[in-house]
């Protein structure tokens, strides 16, 4: 049998790979070779709308924000865990890194929501600024960073100052002490940090990213993202010195954050709004609204996308555990679009009852 010159340059590449994990056990190039696929979805119920996603691999867990509420998800079983309720508008979680404590971004409510991770019980409420949207737990220093989208601020929280057991009337903030408002330049959206003081975070109606110290409590620069329309979603890459913005208009900014410079513009899907990093496959990952996951291969000088998986329409959030390779985004089934009004021009078609859906990605 006569093979092809041209297909025996493809074959040999996907030889070597194939050789290389059957002779040298080489799990993370094996894994990095297979593309990524939706392997379940989940249905934990509830109706209304959603925002930020965030995953404990440790506990298990998936934390949605779901307006008054924040649903628990048990990432073994896809079952519901629990919910966190008594709330007004939630947008966000953050996580400790004692396994103690999250921190919820209450927008509806101007506060920030302080709720023990084994109970789900709330233990402190903590005024912050107009509208928290994103949040953040900076570990070096131990602090929240609520960004609050209408007042354009950022509301520092000292979390080491706590005492266990001192939680008091919930009412008030014990133990839990903010120590800084910091001014923005424009509306924030999603942070990510480097885990040795440095904030960063997305300045949507700007086109900037903004760099904070969260040892000295201060703005340090501010970047413009060329090539970058609206910011939403940030992932970082502490050890490469980048960070990732996902962007309106089908682009991904990558950015050196030694020169605040835009290296890269992949592409990506459209509606874009959350981002993330495998540092272990070197991967940057962006959730789009028109129902893809899209993935970066950052390992490449190019940054070429190597795949583009469909989901399902609105799944424009997401989180990633490293632990597990596992991509979780949300969506839900939508009516028909309501007729603008001048009150609201631009009307959200309504989510359909019991459609709520978790999908799991994973390879």
């Amino acid at each position: 049998m006569q093979i092809k010159r041209s297909a025996l340059l493809v074959t040999l590449p996907v030889f070597a790979v194939l050789l290389a994990c059957t002779l040298f056990a080489a799990p993370a190039l094996c894994s990095a070779q297979q593309p990524y696929k939706v392997i379940d979805q989940w249905k934990p119920g509830g109706d209304g709308g959603w925002d930020y996603l965030t995953v404990d691999p440790g506990g298990h867990r998936l934390y949605i924000a779901r307006g008054p509420q924040i649903q628990v998800v048990n990432t073994q079983t896809g079952k519901l865990a629990g919910a966190i309720t008594g709330l007004h508008g939630t947008h966000g979680v953050a996580l400790d890194t004692a396994g103690k404590f999250g921190y919820i971004s209450d927008g509806g409510g101007n506060a920030v929501v302080v709720f023990d991770r084994v109970t789900l019980a709330t233990v402190a409420t903590i005024p912050a600024g107009t509208g928290p949207d994103s949040i953040l737990f900076e570990p070096s220093t131990q602090t929240v960073w609520a960004f609050n989208g209408r007042s354009k601020d950022a509301t520092v929280i000292d979390a080491a100052s706590q005492k266990a057991g001192a939680f008091g009337d919930r009412s008030s903030s014990p133990g839990w002490k903010v120590v800084a408002t910091i001014p923005l330049p424009g509306k924030p959206e999603a942070p990510a940090t480097d885990g040795k003081g440095l904030v960063y975070d997305n300045i949507e109606d700007k086109n900037e990213i903004v760099r904070l110290d969260a040892h000295t409590l201060k703005l340090t620069a501010e970047w413009p993202v060329t090539g970058c329309e609206g910011p939403g979603g940030m992932a970082a890459d502490p050890a490469g010195s980048r960070i990732f913005s996902s962007c309106d208009g089908k682009k991904m900014a990558v950015v050196d954050t030694k020169t605040g410079k835009v290296i890269a513009t992949p592409t990506i899907g459209d509606g874009p709004d959350a981002a993330g990093w495998s540092a272990k496959y070197e991967l940057a990952l962006a959730s789009c609204g028109e129902g893809v996951i899209s993935v970066i291969d950052a390992a490449s000088p190019d940054y070429k996308t190597i795949q583009t998986l469909t989901t399902q329409r609105g799944a424009r959030t997401m989180a990633y555990d490293p632990a597990t390779d596992r991509i979780y985004t949300v969506t839900a089934e939508y009516g028909p679009r309501p007729a603008p009004t001048p009150e609201n021009p631009r009307p959200r078609p309504p989510v359909l009852p019991g459609t709520f859906t978790v999908i799991v990605i994973g390879r």
